[in-house]
């Protein structure tokens, strides 16, 4: 199949990347965090047994990732993609009938492993697998693209939850699911040389420059994860997720001990999405190889002082301050989780070098909130946890700081013999 365009075919794949990654709100705490107060009321569970659901649900949800990876590279992230759609729109609707706390631990595992877990390898996959030279600019674009995508469905499910209730909003993402299946299958191609192109051949000299691709083009898992790169990366992001789950899930119940009404809360996450967004595109543009080591390292430390921070906070311009560092760190870790794979390691097998890193992601994503009930719970006070957070993440910046460029994949094969 020929390319019939004007202009590179990968760049619809960061849209429909980014329509995908949208649709894995439903398995997202931020997505679940919209209906925690009226499902726990419906269904009669208290914060602490959510927290337990929420974490059993998310450790065997995770292991979706596994398969998914090892699917996309054996079968093309077209046929992959359509598929796990399909059976998260399923499992969304499956959770607008759910009774009590047994079946809402099948359904959050089915939506965690389709959605958080095997739709968000699928999405990354569909950039990872286009993209090169341009691989950070293209996830910078991506990051911004779902940025928007995300406020605007968090929008619209709260209007849906206040004007329905929680169930028919959920079936309303069901919906969605349903139209994007198709729409996949239809737009999607698995790999440019499939679409008769070379991966993004516009790359500029200056980009070819620093990011050369020599030797690092086909790392297979298995030499990638002998590589401290790939442990440094997928920790310090994880340390981020780890934070971020914990503050979305139980977000209103932090803030309120703080002193803060909803409307403080809705203007720290203007702040905080504002600066996502210029945080997306300049991350985009500097996130070479060479730097992204370096980057980490300081969003992670000024989320360490964030955090360190955030006990204190007493006015409604500190939160704003806490919300619009929280942004920035937040777009600089999304574009560097997500470009970072690819840039090192290749396309090969980016399908299974993702599966694992997103294993790893999500198992941090249910440690997190279930740190902070347990400190809720022992010392009536969410705020201990932050403490614990701030430690973790100034460690992770350090290992940052120190991340070495991976050998090239030549040199690993010659080490493996």
């Amino acid at each position: 199949m020929q390319q019939r365009f004007y202009f590179y075919y990968g760049w619809i794949h960061v849209v429909m990347a980014a329509w995908a990654m949208v649709a894995t709100l439903p398995g997202r705490t931020h997505g679940l965090g919209l209906i925690t107060k009226p499902l726990l009321a419906d269904l009669g569970l208290s914060e602490s047994a959510f927290a337990q659901i929420n974490l059993w649900s998310c450790l065997l949800g995770a292991l979706f990732a596994l398969p998914m990876g090892w699917l996309i590279d054996r079968l093309g992230v077209r046929l992959a993609g359509t598929v796990v759609v399909g059976l998260l729109s399923a499992s969304v609707f499956q959770l607008t009938r759910v009774d009590d706390g047994n079946e809402l631990f099948l359904s959050l595992t089915l939506i965690r492993g389709f959605g958080q877990s095997a739709l968000s390898v699928v999405s990354i996959a569909m950039i990872s697998k286009w993209f090169r030279q341009n691989l950070a600019p293209a996830m910078g674009v991506y990051a911004v693209l779902l940025t928007i995508g995300f406020v605007f469905s968090v929008l619209g499910m709260g209007w849906a939850i206040d004007r329905y209730g929680w169930r028919e909003a959920w079936k309303l993402l069901g919906y969605g699911l349903v139209f994007l299946t198709p729409a996949v299958w239809l737009l999607v191609r698995s790999t440019p040389e499939e679409f008769g192109v070379d991966p993004d051949p516009e790359a500029s000299d200056a980009s070819r420059a620093l990011n050369s691709d020599q030797g690092l083009a086909d790392f297979t898992l298995l030499e990638a994860l002998l590589t401290p790169t790939f442990w440094i990366i997928a920790l310090a992001t994880s340390a981020f997720n780890l934070v971020w789950s914990s503050i979305t899930l139980f977000n209103e119940p932090i803030l309120d001990e703080l002193g803060f009404d909803q409307k403080a809360a809705v203007e720290m996450m203007a702040y905080l999405t504002g600066l996502g967004l210029i945080s997306n595109l300049v991350t985009g543009k500097l996130a070479t190889r060479q730097r992204i080591g370096m980057l980490l390292g300081v969003a992670l430390l000024a989320l360490t002082v964030a955090l360190a921070l955030f006990p204190s906070i007493r006015s409604a311009i500190q939160l704003r301050l806490y919300g619009a560092v929280m942004g920035f760190v937040g777009g600089m870790v999304t574009v560097i989780h997500f470009s970072a794979w690819g840039q090192f390691f290749g396309r090969a097998q980016i399908g299974r070098i993702q599966g694992v890193a997103q294993v790893l992601s999500v198992l941090a994503s249910a440690i997190g909130p279930l740190c902070v009930a347990w400190f809720a719970d022992q010392q009536h006070s969410h705020l201990p946890a932050y403490y614990v957070f701030a430690v973790l993440t100034f460690l992770a910046s350090m290992l940052s700081f120190l991340m070495p460029l991976p050998m090239d994949a030549e040199e690993a094969r010659t080490t493996l013999r």
